[in-house]
């Protein structure tokens, strides 16, 4: 068996002494493991980095064994991220998602291709990037059969005015019909809304509202991976939020008054 396919590295790990076993998540065949003879060598080294875009050809006997991979190189995205550690952070944690919550040999190219655009913004739009990580991992709960319900209120079914969504049933609840139970609800950026509804409304996006939209998103993930991969912690999303916070809480320093010198 064989096939060709361009992928993104998720992961590896060392393999006796000069292979690795890598982990990628191809265009047409999804997430798929096999082992790169060699891998721990100079020439293979750089490009088995988690990140990078690359052709990978996959050779088997049978079907369900693991296989083998044959890499070449079509994009270094990881060597671009290095030198900016919050970005560095945003495409850690989403290829640590991805590696986590995408079943194995499960074709996702619409999912494929919104990586590949984050991994674009990640290393060229800094001011971007965490507005489209929130849409993307909304989007990545929808891929893996937990798509969350921003139509209406999920208690009125009101279309308008909605501001929280449920913890329970990931379904919108507008303000009034939240109001008393607002602080056991979860914020609803506009922004998701918008980008749920396909309706952009080119309203500035502040930081809290990216914050509370990341926070929204990965409530719910963190809630799949607890029924599906108990025991399972997102380290590398925890050390994005972090870095998050204390950038958007620099900014915020630099654009207080104290610091105004006109």
């Amino acid at each position: 068996m064989q096939w060709t396919d361009s992928g993104l590295i998720l992961s590896l790990r060392k393999h006796g002494e000069n292979s690795v076993i890598i982990h990628a998540f191809s265009r047409e065949k999804g997430r798929y493991a096999g082992l790169v003879r060699g891998g721990v060598g100079r020439r293979l080294r750089g490009i088995l980095q988690p990140g990078n875009e690359v052709e990978l050809t996959w050779r088997s006997r049978l079907a369900d064994q693991l296989g083998a991979f044959s890499v070449e190189a079509r994009k270094s995205r990881a060597s671009l991220l290095f030198d900016t550690p919050d970005a560095l952070a945003g495409g850690s944690s989403a290829l640590a998602l991805l590696d986590i919550v995408l079943p194995e040999r499960e074709a996702h190219a619409t999912l494929y291709e919104a990586t590949l655009l984050l991994f674009d913004a990640l290393a060229e739009a800094p001011d971007i990037w965490p507005l489209l990580l929130a849409r993307w991992e909304l989007g990545l709960l929808g891929e893996i059969g937990y798509g969350l319900d921003f139509s209406t209120c999920a208690a009125t079914g009101a279309t308008t005015d909605l501001v929280y969504v449920s913890p329970k049933t990931g379904r919108a609840v507008s303000r009034e019909a939240g109001a008393p139970y607002h602080d056991k609800l979860l914020p609803l950026p506009g922004f998701l809304r918008a980008r749920t509804l396909g309706d952009d409304a080119g309203e500035e996006v502040s930081s809290a509202d990216i914050l509370n939209g990341l926070a929204l998103t990965g409530y719910f993930i963190e809630k799949f991976i607890g029924e599906h991969h108990p025991g399972v912690h997102l380290s590398a999303r925890g050390w994005m939020m972090a870095t998050l916070k204390r950038r958007y809480a620099s900014e915020m320093r630099e654009k207080s008054p104290e610091n105004d010198l006109s």
